[in-house]
């Protein structure tokens, strides 16, 4: 006796076959005048019992045992109707041979007719004898068993329906997991690919591919696909246009576009800083121009942001304009996202690599000066001695008061090479910054410049906001300070210099260094720099960066140099000296 596991067709049918014979059984039963109380009783109880059934099986909902306990229930109502009305309901164990032969099919049908003929025989003989209870019984045993047979064979062929439908959805999603499974999996890969590499080309290519592959693997059509990446220039102004990183089946000519991103597709995606999907791309202020786009009608646009960083956009464009359906989106929404990170890490290794030159272009520079410095200080001090000393032998002798001058010309020369040295080593390494602290460190550096150059360099520094600074952050900002003033003495021909480190509200420190000298063309320096001996002004700017500051020299011919370093103190204020500059 099979039975489907979601019998609601079933019972569906039981329920309305039931409400009929029920309805045959009330008409019969007021026709032939024999609607007694008892009978009006059962009448209702069947109707609340059936109702009942009804109920659950809208409701698609069944308790257990509950196609036994339907055949019984619709048994008694059938046994108690025939112990009432007698033969004028007769008939009434079709009631329970339609709810046998429904769910246990043509043997059910069969065993319950004969139940039902032996209880209407046993209730029959107690007012009837056996001959007469025998000829009534032969016939509605026969329309008993006929009604179930037959009840019972459409039961059977609609369990197999049932079944097979069941075992087909069963394998329907089968399929459908499977490949949800595949489709996970692949773009897992995919993924897993995309924040592998630290290439910056690579992720962008490799984004373009994740697009195509995911899609196919979905349900297909991005064969007919058009995208790229298009992506700001790392250190462009804010005037900066997007540029075709990669693309898939761009021209030679659109690969060479550029586009501002202000307008249209282009322009929401990015101010929303959301995906954005358009249509009538032939119409779009920016996106028309690209000539791949021209068969497309819908398109849709992912910003990479991360922050307040936009790095670009992903597009992808496709001429059927119901392609990107909210799956596909959902799917291009978690390449982006992925995207942004795999970008993210390249730019950090690729900025890793650029800090890695710059430090040892730092080393370098830092080599060549103190190579310059000893020449064009010590070292000719040293060669001045050897040749005085030379004289001054030769002229003890001769003028032995002459060459007590000489000597004493000696010493002081000694003296003054002997500080031009420990001035170096200061600049190198000034130990007292670390253990004394910036402030310290500016009056020491100041004590030295006079003592050692003759050059006036005045400390205003607010020890309190000192306090508020690393002591990564106070090294740096001495260094700055340190070449400002060593430039001021060497090329200003400054009498003064002043360093002034003071709050400048809103987490933010200042560093200003101005001089009294001549000043110089910036312009000019900047542009002869790769033929220039020295990069002072690069190694400020670089140093700068380390701190996350903003680095501004005001100068001109003529007037003094004013140089001025903005320098956050928390992540909020390093994220507005950015934007600042």
């Amino acid at each position: 006796m099979r039975y489907p596991a979601s019998p609601n067709l079933l019972d569906w049918v039981s329920s309305s076959l039931r409400w009929l014979i029920l309805f045959g059984l009330t008409i019969s039963l007021a026709n032939s005048g024999a609607l007694s109380l008892e009978v009006e009783v059962t009448l209702l109880f069947a109707t609340a019992w059936s109702l009942s059934l009804t109920v659950l099986a809208a409701l698609d909902r069944r308790f257990a045992g509950q196609r036994y306990a339907t055949v019984s229930g619709d048994a008694l109502l059938a046994a108690v109707l025939f112990f009432f009305s007698g033969w004028t309901v007769g008939w009434a164990g079709l009631l329970p041979v339609a709810s046998a032969a429904l769910f246990f099919n043509m043997r059910g049908a069969a065993v319950t007719s004969l139940v039902f003929v032996l209880i209407q025989a046993a209730i029959s003989l107690l007012d009837n004898d056996l001959r007469t209870v025998t000829l009534a019984l032969v016939p509605m045993g026969l329309l008993y068993l006929s009604f179930g047979l037959l009840l019972g064979y459409f039961s059977g062929r609609m369990h197999a329906f049932i079944d097979q439908a069941q075992e087909e959805r069963k394998a329907s999603r089968r399929e459908v997991a499977q490949a949800e499974r595949e489709r996970i999996r692949s773009l897992y890969k995919l993924i897993s690919a995309l924040g592998a590499t630290l290439n910056y080309q690579r992720v962008l290519d490799t984004a373009m591919d994740i697009g195509y592959s995911t899609l196919a693997i979905t349900d297909g059509g991005s064969e007919h696909m058009v995208s790229a990446v298009l992506m700001y220039s790392q250190g462009e102004a804010k005037n900066a246009e997007l540029k075709v990183g990669s693309a898939r089946r761009f021209t030679a000519a659109d690969m060479r576009i550029a586009l501002p991103g202000r307008e249209g597709l282009l322009g929401r995606s990015i101010d929303q800083g959301t995906a954005q999907l358009g249509k009538g791309l032939a119409k779009d202020a920016e996106l028309s121009r690209i000539v791949a786009l021209r068969k497309c009608r819908v398109s849709y646009c992912i910003p990479l942001r991360t922050g307040l960083d936009t790095y670009g956009v992903l597009l992808f464009a496709h001429p059927d304009e119901a392609f990107f359906t909210s799956e596909r989106c959902e799917i291009l929404d978690i390449i982006g996202g992925q995207a942004v990170i795999a970008l993210q890490n390249a730019r950090l290794y690729r900025d890793l690599e650029e800090e890695k030159e710059r430090i040892t272009e730092i080393q370098e520079e830092a080599r060549k000066k103190l190579a310059r410095d000893l020449h064009d200080g010590p070292t000719q001090s040293v060669a001045a001695l050897a040749m005085r000393v030379n004289f001054a032998r030769r002229l003890m002798e001769k003028d032995p008061q002459a060459a007590a001058d000489e000597l004493y010309k000696v010493e002081e020369l000694a003296r003054r090479t002997t500080k031009e040295i420990r001035h170096m080593l200061f600049t190198l390494r000034p130990l007292v910054l670390e253990s004394q602290g910036l402030v310290a460190a500016l009056g020491s550096m100041a004590e030295k410049m006079k003592d050692t150059y003759n050059q006036t360099v005045i400390i205003e520094a607010d020890a309190d906001t000192v306090s508020q600074l690393e002591a990564s952050k106070q090294g740096v900002i001495f260094y700055i300070a340190e070449e400002a003033v060593n430039n001021a003495r060497k090329h200003a021909q400054a009498a003064h210099v002043w360093v002034r480190l003071k709050w400048a509200g809103d987490d933010l420190a200042l560093l200003e260094i101005e001089d009294d000298g001549v000043g110089f063309d910036a312009a000019a320096v900047d542009e002869t720099y790769d033929n220039r001996g020295s990069l002072g002004m690069v190694n400020m700017r670089e140093r700068a960066e380390l701190v996350n500051s903003f680095l501004n020299i005001e100068t001109r011919q003529g007037r003094g140099t004013f140089i001025t370093l903005l320098i956050p103190l928390t992540e909020d204020a390093a994220d507005r000296v950015r934007r600042r500059g």
